[in-house]
């Protein structure tokens, strides 16, 4: 039998130096906030919360108003993601508010659940496409997006901790 190790085939082997240290601030604490409360000690932190509600008022994506007694109340969470180059170093701070869609139920404030997400074959046909036309590629970051589309059910959310010091 004919093996990768006869052949000589192997993969390296990747060695880790577990032992690294780096003296900058950000690099050091390399895990993200999982709450509010440990997020808004850092003002990088408070910055993306600020740009991701300016940017959501700016969008409309809500009305302020009172619910009624007897409608189920979604809530909110913060997500936190450090955004990487290649190399390792922080490109960005991403925040995001999101509601806490488990409390849903269907029928009462869903109907129906759709995420377009582009998957990787497609994107791998439409980039030989483009190599084979000659077209130029692009790469683009999108900082917020939204589907434009309008709910047909009335959502309600509570937001108590979206004042930002």
């Amino acid at each position: 039998m004919i093996t990768r190790q006869k052949t000589g085939s192997l993969r390296p082997k990747q060695v880790f130096n577990l032992l690294h240290t780096n003296t900058d601030e950000a690099e050091i604490n390399n895990s993200d906030p999982t709450c509010y409360t440990e997020a808004v000690k850092h003002s990088h932190w408070r910055k993306a919360m600020a740009e991701e509600f300016l940017a959501l008022q700016k969008q409309g994506t809500w009305h302020l108003v009172p619910h009624p007694a007897n409608v189920p109340v979604l809530g909110c969470k913060w997500t936190y993601k450090t955004k990487r180059h290649s190399n390792g170093s922080v490109a960005r701070f991403k925040a995001r508010l999101v509601a806490q869609g488990n409390n849903q139920e269907y029928g009462i404030n869903y109907q129906d659940t759709f995420s377009p997400v582009a998957k990787f074959p497609t994107i791998r046909a439409l980039i030989t496409i483009a190599l084979s036309k000659q077209w130029p590629i692009h790469q683009l970051d999108v900082v917020n997006a939204f589907l434009h589309g309008n709910l047909e059910e009335e959502v309600y959310m509570i937001t108590k901790s979206l004042l930002l010091s």
